[in-house]
C-alpha cells in the first residue's frame, strides 16, 4: 500500500528523467548492500575515504568488524572529516552505515556537521577534549558497540578520550584509536624520545603490561587492566577489545 502511493506520489510530482535517476540510485544502493557490502576495502575506495589508502586500516577493520556486521549496533567516530566546510566530510560514516545494515551511525566533530545527517547516521558537534560533553553524548546513544577515534590525534586527546569513553564501552565491545603516528610528533603532543610517558604510543604500552597485570607481583590493578582482554596493534593503529580479565578461579596463575 505505501509504496503504491509512493509511485502515485512520484508520478504527479516528478519528470522521467527524475524519476529514472531515482531508479538508478536505488540499482546502485542494492547492488552495493548485496554484492559489495561485506567487502570493506571495496566500501572504502567506493566510499573515498582514507581508511584504506594510504593508511590500509579497512582490511584489518574487516577482520575484526566482520563477525559483528549483521548486529544492530551502536558505532561512534570521532571525527567527520572536511575540516570547517559543513558540506564536506562523513564519507567514513556512509561506508560504516553500508557496511553494518543493522547499525546506527554516530560520529562528534568540532564543527557543525548536521548537514550530512542523513537515516541512521547523527552527528554531535563538540570537542572530544570536553569531557561533560564526551559523557553527554555517550548518555545520549546509550550502548556503544564499537568507538573509532578519529579525531584531532593530539596525543592528549586521544589519551582523555579513551579514559573516558572506554568506561562506558559496552562489555564486549571494540575500541579503535587511528594516526597513532603523531605519537612521534612534538607539534601534536608527541616526542622522539622513546621513553617519553605522555604520548598515545606510551598508553598503548602500559596497556599491554595491564593485561598481564595478573604476573606482575604486588601490582595494583586498574579499571583498564581488568576489562582489556586483548590488544591487536598495526602501523599507526590500535584496536582494543573490552572483556573481563579477571582470574577464572581464586586459585589461577
Amino acid at each position: 500500500m505505501q509504496s503504491e502511493f509512493l509511485r502515485n506520489w512520484l508520478k504527479k510530482h516528478t519528470s522521467l528523467e527524475q524519476r529514472n535517476h531515482l531508479k538508478a540510485l536505488a540499482l546502485r544502493h542494492r547492488f552495493i548492500n548485496r554484492f559489495l557490502g561485506s567487502d570493506l576495502v571495496t566500501l572504502a575506495i567506493l566510499h573515498q575515504t582514507d581508511k584504506w589508502r594510504p593508511h590500509d586500516y579497512a582490511m584489518h577493520y574487516q577482520q575484526h568488524f566482520q563477525p559483528l556486521r549483521h548486529l544492530p549496533l551502536n558505532l561512534l567516530e570521532i571525527g567527520v572529516g572536511g575540516y570547517d566546510d559543513p558540506t564536506q566530510g562523513g564519507n567514513s560514516l556512509r561506508m560504516w552505515k553500508n557496511y553494518f545494515p543493522r547499525a546506527n551511525i554516530y560520529a562528534i566533530d568540532l564543527h557543525d556537521k548536521s548537514a550530512l545527517q542523513e537515516p541512521r547516521i547523527r552527528i554531535f558537534q563538540g570537542s572530544q577534549a570536553d569531557p561533560d560533553f564526551l559523557k553527554r553524548v555517550a548518555g545520549e546513544i546509550g550502548r556503544l558497540d564499537i568507538i573509532i577515534d578519529d579525531g584531532s590525534h593530539i596525543n592528549e586527546h586521544v589519551i582523555s578520550t579513551f579514559q573516558i569513553l572506554f568506561p562506558l564501552l559496552a562489555e564486549n565491545g571494540i575500541y579503535a584509536m587511528e594516526d597513532l603516528g603523531t605519537a612521534y610528533v612534538p607539534r601534536l603532543g608527541g616526542s622522539l624520545d622513546l621513553n617519553c610517558q605522555t604520548t598515545s604510543i606510551a598508553m598503548c604500552k602500559r596497556l599491554i603490561d595491564g593485561l598481564n597485570w595478573r604476573k606482575i607481583p604486588d601490582y595494583q590493578a586498574t579499571y583498564f587492566d581488568r576489562h582489556i582482554i586483548a590488544l591487536h596493534y598495526y602501523t599507526t593503529l590500535a584496536v582494543i577489545y573490552k572483556g573481563v580479565n579477571e582470574p577464572r578461579s581464586m586459585t589461577s596463575a
